[in-house]
């Protein structure tokens, strides 16, 4: 498996837009979380999503893939995945040679190829291929 102290090839996340909109909630829960002290506990609403946009998305290794997740997250050789496809939403999935499905945090049709590249695994696509 990869080593820990490695950088991946490629990062993918959330778009950052999301992590805007939870600093800006964050910042805007101040006032109310000041405003009486039973109300502090408010901050962690939009701190989590903070932290949540900062840290969720799938690195890509050579050698594997990491899902990260708020709290966590999957290790995955690439040994194991079967195949990577999107759904009708545009979000890419790996089926595993287990049966398992594990959603590739902030991997979308439109960057699938360059995940695939990142890991040095070749991009078929079945419609050009078909006559």
């Amino acid at each position: 498996m990869g080593d820990v102290s490695s950088r991946p090839v490629l990062r993918v996340r959330k778009s950052g837009a999301v992590l805007v909109a939870a600093l800006i909630a964050l910042v805007g829960t101040v006032p109310l979380a000041g405003a009486a002290w039973q109300l502090t506990p408010i901050l962690l609403i939009p701190l989590a999503a903070l932290v949540w946009a900062w840290r969720a998305g799938t690195d890509v290794y050579p050698d594997e893939l990491r899902v990260r997740a708020l709290f966590g997250g999957n290790r995955v050789p690439w040994s194991r995945v079967v195949e990577l496809a999107p759904d009708r939403h545009g979000r890419v999935s790996a089926l595993l040679d287990n049966g398992n499905v594990i959603r590739l945090t902030g991997v979308t049709r439109a960057n699938l190829p360059l995940v695939l590249e990142a890991a040095g695994h070749p991009v078929t696509d079945r419609d050009a291929a078909a006559p």
